[in-house]
């Protein structure tokens, strides 16, 4: 990869023609490609009813290098005032370690504030070290709510 100008990257909403891009970075990370996954959210992401932008991505010399994904709710849950969810988040390899994933991350929390959101939730692997220290940074702490599970197999 060439020098890194953080400063020539953008970020902005997600646009339908992303999807492709989104999915691929997702498939670096997991090694497994999800077009299903990311056509559902991106439905959601892209309504043009919805007046708060919740999917963004990072574009660098005229690609996607990374994204967000996320959730506005108003009051779902049984939680009266307005929260979110940032539930994805991916960064292509060779541009991590530059500040998109921060920058993705300070874009969406300005967002939901905007929008009035109290509280931006997010779900992260107990021992995903990397992410909690990257979620610390912005300030996010353990929440006052207890994530239940129920396996079936």
């Amino acid at each position: 990869m060439a020098k890194f100008y953080p400063e020539k990257m953008t970020i902005r909403s997600m646009r339908k023609g992303d999807i492709d891009s989104i999915v691929e970075i997702d498939a670096q990370a997991l090694g497994q490609r999800r077009p299903d996954y990311y056509e559902r959210k991106a439905a959601l992401a892209l309504d043009h009813e919805r007046q708060v932008v919740t999917s963004l991505v990072a574009e660098y010399e005229g690609q996607v290098i990374g994204f967000t994904m996320g959730n506005l709710y108003l009051g779902e849950y049984g939680i009266p005032e307005a929260t979110a969810s940032l539930d994805t988040i991916g960064v292509r390899p060779e541009y991590q370690g530059n500040g998109v994933a921060s920058e993705l991350i300070k874009s969406y929390i300005t967002n939901m504030r905007k929008a009035g959101v109290e509280n931006v939730y997010i779900m992260v692997n107990w021992n995903d070290w990397g992410m909690l220290r990257l979620f610390e940074k912005f300030g996010f702490l353990p929440a006052k709510t207890v994530n239940l599970e129920l396996n079936l197999t």
